[in-house]
């Protein structure tokens, strides 16, 4: 699966972004969609995923009411909707992707297979 994420950007503090991810494989329905986040000196960190059939989300408590994680398969992409963001939210985000096997959302970025390469999304104070 080969995944290019796009939509990062500079925008002031309380302001939105919608961060994309279109997947290459026509199974991407069938994989758990996550994007993580890397701050410069820090460690990547978990922020979302969504399960296959969109029915559920798993997120960070930092961006818990703030960021929304959607998908279309249809359209083979999926979507994080960034809204109220914070200088803290600055960094690297990037979308990932594993098989789903039913099983519990995975919040670490080791359980995923497939990686995109991020996009930078900067929020000025």
């Amino acid at each position: 699966v080969q995944l290019q994420a796009s939509g990062g950007g500079l925008v002031q503090a309380g302001g939105s972004l919608r961060l994309s991810c279109a997947a290459s494989e026509r199974t991407f329905s069938r994989h758990v969609m996550g994007w993580f986040r890397q701050a410069p000196g820090k460690e990547r960190e978990f922020v979302a995923a969504i399960n296959w059939s969109g029915d559920r989300t798993l997120y960070v408590d930092s961006v818990k009411g703030r960021f929304t994680i959607s998908r279309d398969n249809a359209k083979n992409a999926v979507y994080l909707q960034m809204d109220s963001l914070k200088p803290e939210d600055t960094a690297d985000y990037y979308c990932a992707a594993r098989w789903d096997t039913g099983g519990s959302i995975p919040n670490r970025g080791t359980s995923y297979d497939y990686w995109g390469q991020g996009t930078l999304v900067t929020v000025s104070s």
